[in-house]
């Protein structure tokens, strides 16, 4: 399963985020915490370089708890301050301001000395599309300032955003990189959504989803459908599944395409429980 999409607004938006950075003084990148590195755009550090970051690891209400902490430790130890959040009901956004204030301390510091005091700390908001930044904006801003959707490329101009008198956002659209070289980077962003299922074979997604569930977790299936797994073929199991849900046409057949929504949908709002889908040790899987 070969899966390219870069639509032309995105090469518009790299080359806005990189005008702007002269207009803040740290860049937030929001990261899905289920797939912190396959969610991460590789272009932005080039694009960032000099500029302090800040990682929140998003919908982290839908992902394994122990995981996301140790991406956290992760992070740490290279250097980047990191944090859990849930955009949705606004955990963790309390302490948003301080962890981007601590990061861009020295910049801070240097403006004060030039008699510069009481200036709005500036963040950029950046991600690939789906992660929730117009969520977080929203919730953070305390008002809809931000048009919301649970499907890629909803935000199309940059915004700005004042929390308070201390702290200001610039939000950014959401914007991938030209050429995914690892296809298992490329599946993991199918799954949760930051490409278009427009564009994609469904089933043949969640052919390759159940298939990576079968490998590394089978309860998650069978403890949720109830149903017997084929291990050797996971398109009998989707079958297994769909006949247990309802998901058949006249005659007794599957509709596949309804089960294979059916299936990707519950992953994509947690009802198939908290599942993460990279850890740390994934970095070596793909050459970083």
């Amino acid at each position: 399963m070969n899966i390219q999409w870069y639509p032309g607004h995105m090469a518009k938006t790299k080359r806005e985020i990189k005008e702007n950075l002269k207009l803040v003084d740290v860049v937030i990148e929001l990261l899905d915490a289920r797939i912190p590195l396959s969610s991460r755009n590789p272009d932005l550090d080039e694009i960032i370089a000099g500029k302090e970051k800040v990682v929140l690891l998003n919908k982290a209400d839908l992902a394994n708890d122990a995981i996301t902490r140790q991406w956290i430790e992760y992070y740490k130890e290279i250097g980047i301050e990191a944090m859990a959040i849930d955009s949705i009901s606004g955990k963790g956004l309390n302490k948003i301001y301080a962890i981007c204030k601590e990061a861009a301390r020295e910049k801070i510091e240097r403006i004060e000395k030039k008699g510069i005091i009481g200036r709005p700390l500036r963040a950029m908001v950046t991600g690939i599309p789906n992660v929730g930044k117009s969520s977080f904006i929203n919730k953070i801003g305390g008002k809809s300032t931000a048009r919301t959707g649970d499907k890629p490329g909803v935000t199309r101009s940059k915004q700005w955003i004042k929390v308070n008198k201390d702290f200001e956002l610039q939000d950014t659209p959401g914007v991938l990189w030209p050429k995914f070289d690892d296809n298992k980077v490329a599946q993991r962003l199918a799954f949760t959504r930051a490409i278009k299922d427009e564009i994609l074979d469904i089933e043949e997604l969640a052919y390759f989803f159940v298939k990576y569930i079968q490998e590394t977790n089978p309860s998650i299936l069978k403890d949720r459908y109830n149903v017997d797994l084929d291990m050797e073929d996971p398109y009998e199991t989707m079958i297994n599944i769909g006949r247990k849900r309802g998901c058949v046409v006249s005659g007794g057949g599957v509709d596949t395409i309804r089960v294979s929504n059916l299936i990707l949908d519950e992953f994509r709002t947690g009802k198939l429980g908290r599942i993460s889908l990279e850890t740390p040790e994934v970095i070596n899987d793909l050459g970083e």
